[in-house]
C-alpha cells in the first residue's frame, strides 16, 4: 500500500464521525458533506507524518470550516425572516436499509438541532465539540479564538439554551403510534382528536408559508390545531419514515412529496414540536428513501 492509499484509508476510518460533527454545526447534509470533503482537499495537501491523533486533527479542521460557513451564512443573510429549520436526515422507517441506518447514526434530535441554530456560531462550536464530542476547551479556545476559561463560558451559555429543547421520547413505537393519530385526526378534521395528542406549548414551525399567507410558527394547541386541519387533504398522502431518528411522514402523492414533517413526541405521549420542511428546493434536496422518484 503506498503513502496516498493509506491516506485515504486512514480518512475513511473517521469519515462519519466527521459528517457527525459538521452536521451538529451546519443542521444541513449536504452543507455537512462539503465540510467533510474540504477537509480531504486540506488533508490531502498538508503533510501529517507527524500528527499522533488524526482524528483530533481532522476534528478541529472540520470545526474550523464549519465555523467559517456558519458565519458567512449570517453576514450572507441567506436565510428569509422567520423560523428557520434545519435540514433533516430522513430515513426509512423498517430498519432495513443499512445505508439510512448510518445516515440516521449521523443525526440529532430537530428540536435540538433548532434551538443550536440560534446560537452564536462560536457557542454552537464549544458545545458540540465539547459536551458532544468530549474535545476538551484547551483544544476549543485556538479556534474560537479565546481563552480555554472564555471557551468553557461560551459552552456553558449554550448548554443554559439547549436545557430548554424538548427531548424526544425513547420509544420509537410509542412515537409512531403518536404520530398516527394526530395524521388520522387531521384527515378526518377532528379538532379534539388532535388535541388530545398536542402538547398544550406545542409549536410548529413551516420554511414556507403553509397555505399561502399562513404564519410560519404556530404556538399552543388550539392554534396548531387549527393549522392541522389545514393539511387534512395532504395527510391523506402521508408515508411513514424516520426523520432524524424520530417518527416522521413525507407528504405528497407517489413520485411528487411536496413536505416532510418531523414530530418530536415527548415522554408523555404528546406532540411537543411540529417541524414542516415545504421549501421546494429543499425537499427536492432531500434524500427521500423509499419514495417513488427519490432513492430506493
Amino acid at each position: 500500500m503506498d503513502e496516498s492509499e493509506e491516506l485515504v484509508n486512514r480518512f475513511g476510518e473517521h469519515r462519519q464521525h466527521l459528517r457527525a460533527v459538521a452536521y451538529r454545526m451546519l443542521g444541513s447534509p449536504s452543507e455537512a458533506d462539503d465540510a467533510v470533503q474540504e477537509a480531504w482537499l486540506r488533508l490531502s495537501r498538508s503533510d501529517v507524518r507527524g500528527v499522533d491523533d488524526l482524528r483530533g486533527w481532522l476534528t478541529t479542521v472540520v470545526a474550523r470550516i464549519s465555523l467559517d460557513a456558519l458565519r458567512s451564512r449570517r453576514h450572507r443573510r441567506e436565510e428569509p425572516l422567520g423560523p428557520h429549520l434545519p435540514e433533516p436526515v430522513v430515513a426509512r422507517d423498517d430498519g432495513t436499509d443499512p445505508e439510512s441506518e448510518a445516515l440516521l447514526a449521523d443525526s440529532v434530535g430537530l428540536a435540538l438541532l433548532v434551538v443550536l441554530d440560534e446560537l452564536a456560531p462560536p457557542e454552537r462550536l464549544a458545545f458540540v465539540l465539547h459536551d458532544v464530542f468530549a474535545v476538551p476547551f484547551d483544544e476549543i479556545a485556538p479556534i474560537v479564538e479565546r481563552s480555554p476559561a472564555a471557551a468553557r463560558q461560551l459552552a456553558s451559555r449554550a448548554r443554559r439554551r439547549v436545557r430548554g429543547a424538548p427531548v424526544p421520547a425513547a420509544d420509537r413505537a410509542g412515537q409512531r403510534r403518536v404520530v398516527s393519530a394526530f395524521l388520522a385526526a387531521s384527515r378526518d378534521g377532528d379538532f379534539d382528536a388532535l388535541l388530545a395528542v398536542l402538547d398544550p406549548t406545542v409549536v410548529l414551525r413551516a420554511d414556507r408559508e403553509v397555505p399561502p399567507g399562513a404564519p410560519r410558527e404556530v404556538r399552543g394547541a388550539r392554534a396548531v390545531a387549527a393549522r392541522a386541519l389545514d393539511f387534512s387533504g395532504p395527510a391523506r398522502t402521508a408515508r411513514p419514515v424516520l426523520v432524524n431518528g424520530s417518527a416522521g411522514a413525507v407528504l405528497g402523492p407517489h413520485g411528487r412529496p411536496f413536505a416532510v414533517m418531523g414530530f418530536t413526541v415527548t415522554e408523555e405521549d404528546r406532540i411537543a414540536e411540529i417541524d414542516v420542511v415545504a421549501d421546494p428546493a429543499r425537499v427536492r434536496r432531500l434524500d427521500l428513501p423509499g419514495v417513488d422518484g427519490h432513492r430506493d
